[in-house]
């Protein structure tokens, strides 16, 4: 590798910091503006064909933690103690259809794109769900598409957590539909636009993680 810049170096080296912290320091709290940093490279992120399906959840409320931990075997350690738990919810199949309101408003009112503009990338994405990826006829594959572009998002907010020296870890190991169950009875999600897609702690490590494994770059990657 060629002699890094000082921003090259400084972006490696938060990816050298982070990791998935199984634990926080309950004692440590991230400051209002910085968490307000992290959501919005989280809000900024890129999606498939700019529609954003995503929302995110900030639960800081430690009796709906509560509630979730029963459900949620992979945050056991991370729902007590991290100062930031976020759950990134994933829109729905009849939302990401190509003439769904939803759909429709992010062209015309969020993308502001002229009629005729929004009618052809209607079609070319309708083209896509059916034909390209044969997403449309299957409610689980659509979903799991929506959720996707909801990781892109993660980990934008992850490595920027990373840059500004605050931890973090993506959470995948919990019961979806009892998580939904209590989201939905708390109010918090309606269940008719969205599911949930994964969580994520953020806040201080409260021990140091053993060193980064990976695999060679000649192991992942190929030039063609």
């Amino acid at each position: 590798m060629k002699t890094l810049t000082a921003t090259q170096q400084d972006i490696l080296s938060a990816y050298q910091f982070r990791h998935a912290a199984k634990e926080f320091d309950s004692s440590r709290k991230i400051s209002n503006s910085d968490f307000d940093f992290i959501l919005e490279t989280g809000r900024l992120s890129p999606s498939s064909f700019g529609f954003e399906p995503w929302r995110f959840v900030i639960v800081q409320n430690t009796e709906i933690r509560e509630k979730l931990r029963p459900y949620a075997w992979g945050a056991q350690k991370q729902l007590p103690t991290a100062s930031h738990f976020v759950l990134l919810l994933s829109r729905l199949p009849q939302d990401m259809g190509a003439a769904s309101d939803y759909i429709q408003e992010m062209m015309q009112k969020v993308q502001q794109l002229p009629a005729e503009v929004a009618a052809g990338k209607g079609v070319m994405y309708d083209k896509f769900l059916r034909t390209d990826f044969g997403l449309w006829d299957n409610e689980r594959a659509m979903f799991e598409w929506s959720s996707r572009q909801t990781y892109l998002a993660l980990g934008n907010m992850m490595t920027a957590a990373a840059q500004i020296g605050i931890d973090s870890c993506p959470i995948e190991g919990f019961d979806k539909k009892e998580i939904e169950r209590i989201l939905t009875e708390e109010g918090i999600m309606d269940p008719a636009h969205f599911g949930i897609s994964c969580m994520a702690a953020f806040g201080y490590r409260l021990k140091e993680p053993r060193p980064k494994t990976r695999q060679s770059a000649e192991q992942v990657i190929q030039w063609v």
